[in-house]
């Protein structure tokens, strides 16, 4: 098993399953937690030479162009409606990447 995948996609699906907490329970530290795991992800794919890399690295940067904001405007604004929405937008990002990676594995399993 390489560990380095497992790594990788078990922070991408934190990224997707605390966004989608903060979407229903609009909870600060939800929000933080997202954060903070999509960031993790985005520095694990940054060295990925994977068929779909680009793709999933640039899921991944569309994820954190969300969810920065996001964390703004909710601490700084108060306005969890506005961040909720653009939590959405991280999730929709990150179930993209999933797909990819999903994608990318079983590629690399019919190449053997």
């Amino acid at each position: 098993m390489y560990w380095g995948k497992v790594i990788s996609a078990f922070f991408i699906i934190m990224a997707l399953t605390t966004g989608v907490g903060f979407i229903y329970a609009a909870s600060s530290y939800e929000l933080i937690i997202a954060t903070a795991m999509n960031l993790i992800a985005t520095t694990l794919k940054l060295g990925s030479r994977s068929r779909y890399g680009p793709e999933i690295l640039a899921t991944s940067f569309a994820a954190d162009l969300h969810l920065i904001p996001a964390v703004y405007i909710y601490f700084v604004s108060g306005d969890a409606k506005s961040a909720q929405g653009l939590v959405l937008g991280s999730v929709v990002a990150n179930i993209i990447s999933l797909i990819f990676v999903i994608i990318g594995y079983i590629r690399s399993d019919e190449e053997m």
